[in-house]
């Protein structure tokens, strides 16, 4: 529901090009960006998208995004099977997908267009027939046969990514636990499953550096300088993880507390292994250099689960079994809520403006939609109805999708003046190329629906007599230099940031110019 409501932001533009010109020029092995090569990621979610967009329409934004919406439905779909093969209670477990699927990183992950839910879904595919294959006795090529496939997938999608985010935490929280029965048993099926993930996840890496060996090495070698030099964060930069969940913060923290919740939950050592999961994947990720708050989604996987043991407490015990003391983080958790459902159509206000009014009815139902909840949060806090609690809050989400995010096309960039399509009619009434000064700024190019070449010093200069220059006027003040036998002339400044952020950010911000080569 409302895919195409949010812009597109600049990983997602990267993608969406990426997937476009796979359709228009047919390149699904040596993926490209802006007609330049883009080895970065491996193409299994680019084809996915590249496919949705050939059915549905290439200018289809929702086209683009379904596939990763449909990413994040699996995984909340797998990962409730996860719980019920570790013999977790359908209740609990059903209340955990919910909570995963409604937290914020996973909930716009599967609204955008980046590669991370997919690489992260297929792993979690891999991991649940990984279980099944550990829980059985003796050889079990099927379900081998499937892990593998997922393995390959995930790897597919984003490289080594997931193995070790999620997969390799799991591995040793699973050890820890439950530990590894009767492996001498199945080291065949283990095998086949490697072997088939390595295959299906890695031809497609062979293929483009045994045919492009220059270019795919510059790439790995700046993505691997990436992890080590670019983004630099301290180890406990990732420590205030769990706000991540964004509604599910105070529970989730509240779940994380091992030794107040463990004595008090009906399954003691699958909320251990959770747990575990959690503690070991944000250890794994601290250690990396480069740090970014998106790389944390493996971590609400697990973390969703020890979130619903908590939940599952609160409902079974608050009436009876509470002392004050537990009693507070639960109504801090509802009445912070209470404030978000009033807060939020004010905030709309105060940043749409006025302008909120060419939506007023839109706003109108949103605003007595997030008003209703607000009441039917204080009507079951009164009557302490936590079950009720708790489905309000996941219902929260559910208003806020349905009736609200309709209203952020009043921000969106596309309603600035200039904007690109006046860009792009602007080239084609006067039948003038259009450049890039030294940067590519992705989500232009996206927008703008075909290539635009970059002025760079490696590259031919413009040669045509009349052509439109896009520059970052911040970063590159003399690039008239660049360019004297041209006359210029300032046409005007488009800019990309949102409607309530105008001139907020440079590197969304291009000065556009006619250039005129002066006759001699």
């Amino acid at each position: 529901m409302n895919l195409d409501a949010l812009f597109v932001n600049i990983m997602e533009a990267r993608n969406f090009i990426t997937a476009r010109e796979m359709l228009v020029h047919d390149n699904w092995i040596f993926t490209t960006m802006n007609e330049m090569p883009r080895y970065q990621k491996p193409p299994l979610p680019t084809w996915l998208t590249a496919i949705s967009a050939g059915i549905f329409g290439e200018e289809s934004l929702y086209a683009y995004r379904l596939p990763a919406a449909l990413a994040s439905l699996f995984l909340m779909w797998i990962f409730y099977r996860i719980q019920l093969e570790l013999k977790l209670h359908k209740s609990l477990a059903f209340l955990s997908s919910l909570i995963l699927i409604t937290s914020f990183y996973v909930f716009f992950a599967g609204r955008e267009g980046q590669w991370d839910i997919f690489t992260h879904s297929f792993m979690a595919g891999s991991i649940f027939f990984l279980i099944r294959l550990l829980k059985k006795p003796d050889e079990d090529y099927k379900n081998a046969v499937y892990a593998g496939l997922f393995l390959g997938a995930s790897l597919m999608s984003k490289g080594p990514v997931s193995v070790y985010a999620l997969f390799l935490p799991f591995l040793i929280s699973y050890a820890f636990t439950f530990r590894f029965k009767n492996l001498q048993l199945k080291w065949k099926s283990l095998l086949l499953m490697v072997v088939i993930g390595l295959l299906t996840g890695g031809w497609w890496t062979l293929l483009v550096h045994y045919y492009d060996p220059a270019e795919f090495t510059r790439i790995a070698e700046v993505e691997s300088d990436r992890w080590f030099n670019y983004n630099v964060r301290p180890f406990y930069y990732y420590w205030s993880f769990f706000t991540q969940s964004g509604i599910w913060t105070i529970p989730a923290l509240m779940g994380l507390g091992y030794w107040y919740l463990k004595p008090k939950i009906s399954k003691p050592g699958a909320y251990k292994f959770f747990f575990l999961w959690v503690v070991c994947s944000v250890v794994l990720l601290s250690i990396i250099p480069e740090k970014k708050s998106r790389y944390l989604l493996p971590v609400l996987i697990p973390l969703a689960t020890t979130t619903g043991f908590y939940a599952e407490y609160v409902i079974k015990n608050f009436k009876n079994k509470f002392k004050v003391l537990e009693k507070i983080p639960v109504y801090f958790n509802f009445v912070v809520l209470i404030i978000i459902s009033l807060a939020i159509p004010v905030t709309l206000v105060v940043i749409a403006g006025t302008e909120i009014l060419e939506m007023k009815w839109t706003f109108f139902i949103f605003s007595i939609l997030m008003l209703g909840c607000a009441l039917a949060f204080i009507y079951a806090l009164i009557k302490k109805n936590m079950k009720l609690l708790f489905g309000l809050q996941v219902s929260l989400m559910i208003i806020i999708i349905a009736a609200g995010f309709p209203l952020l096309k009043l921000i969106n960039p596309e309603r600035n003046s200039p904007n690109v399509a006046h860009i792009k009619e602007l080239s084609i009434k006067e039948n003038l190329k259009v450049y890039d000064y030294k940067s590519m700024l992705p989500e232009l190019v996206w927008h703008f629906g075909t290539s635009i070449p970059q002025v760079l010093e490696k590259t031919p200069a413009p040669t045509a007599k009349r052509f439109l220059l896009l520059v970052e006027e911040s970063a590159f003040p003399e690039w008239k230099k660049d360019f004297p036998e041209y006359k210029t002339e300032a046409l005007g400044v488009l800019d990309l940031n949102p409607v309530h952020q105008t001139g907020t950010n440079n590197r969304l911000i291009r000065n556009y110019y006619l250039l005129i080569l002066q006759e001699p």
